[in-house]
């Protein structure tokens, strides 16, 4: 069983790579090995090495840059998942993709479901959207949107609030964007599931699109000042305690690109297929913090 892994040096990616190497043997590139931004490669990569499967979590992530770099980000997030779901077709092996909330507006009241209208306010949004219609021009395909990553590899939230606290006397967090964090550990569980069932069962009919996110939701402020509060426990000498970070609003914190004010995605979906039971994100975070600290 070959799985080809994108993105091995990102939060999803790092995780996948050392948990899937039990359902057999893995491909993991990063961008040396694979360009996502040359379609060719990625043809000629595919033909070469003729996997079972493929597993992509790699994306162009730098939300306000994209602003900047359109075509940079649409040739990795629109173009690259195009090129993989041919491939795929040609090859007639699934596809897992991993997506975002950001295809959203934020607009609406609830939790968003899979079948909720898309509108993405933001050139990564955008292109996320766009990618996500070309992996379904290709019938096995799963699309995993997710939210507000975080984990101990790579660059997130939780790591830039503990660099800061160790730094600054007071913090200004955005406390009106609502959302529920997605631990890199618990994506690489449910992605490790999801797998193994398809590649056991012939059958395999759950193809489609999912929200994956750990339970719970939270906004940015009180998500800042729980990091801050459990590593204090954790003996962390910090310069800013829970009480010196300050709520402000979204429009006090102007960026390049606009976020979703509602990013909460709800997972009922996912955890009735795949008979799953999903950690909070308190937990998740103390987990993380205590192998970081």
């Amino acid at each position: 069983m070959k799985i080809l892994l994108t993105g091995k040096n990102g939060q999803v990616g790092f995780e996948l790579a050392k948990k899937l190497s039990t359902l057999g043997e893995v491909i993991a590139t990063d961008r040396e090995e694979l360009d996502l931004a040359n379609p060719d490669a990625i043809r000629a990569f595919i033909d070469q090495t003729k996997p079972d499967i493929i597993i992509n979590p790699a994306a162009y992530t730098a939300v306000d840059k994209a602003e900047s770099e359109p075509d940079l980000a649409y040739k990795i997030n629109v173009t690259a998942p195009e090129v993989l779901a041919e491939k795929a077709s040609e090859l007639n092996i699934p596809l897992v993709h991993f997506s975002t909330d950001y295809v959203f507006d934020g607009l609406k009241k609830e939790a968003y479901v899979e079948t909720d209208p898309t509108n993405p306010q933001s050139v990564y949004g955008k292109t996320k959207h766009d990618g996500e219609e070309k992996i379904r021009a290709h019938a096995k395909h799963v699309i995993l949107r997710t939210s507000w990553v975080f984990g101990s590899h790579g660059n997130n939230f939780l790591k830039t609030i503990l660099r800061l606290i160790l730094d600054k006397e007071s913090l200004n967090i955005v406390g009106d964007q609502w959302g529920s964090p997605a631990s890199s550990s618990m994506l690489a569980d449910v992605t490790l599931k999801i797998v193994d069932t398809i590649l056991k069962n012939k059958n395999f009919n759950d193809f489609g699109t999912y929200h994956l996110t750990n339970e719970g939701e939270t906004n940015w402020y009180a998500y800042a000042s729980f990091i801050a509060s459990e590593a204090m426990k954790l003996n962390l000498k910090v310069k800013c305690a829970p009480n010196q970070i300050h709520s402000i609003l979204t429009s006090e914190y102007p960026t390049a690109a606009e976020r979703p004010l509602n990013s909460r995605l709800n997972t009922d979906k996912i955890k009735k297929t795949f008979v799953l039971e999903l950690p909070h994100w308190e937990s998740e975070v103390k987990k993380v913090l205590r192998e970081v600290i």
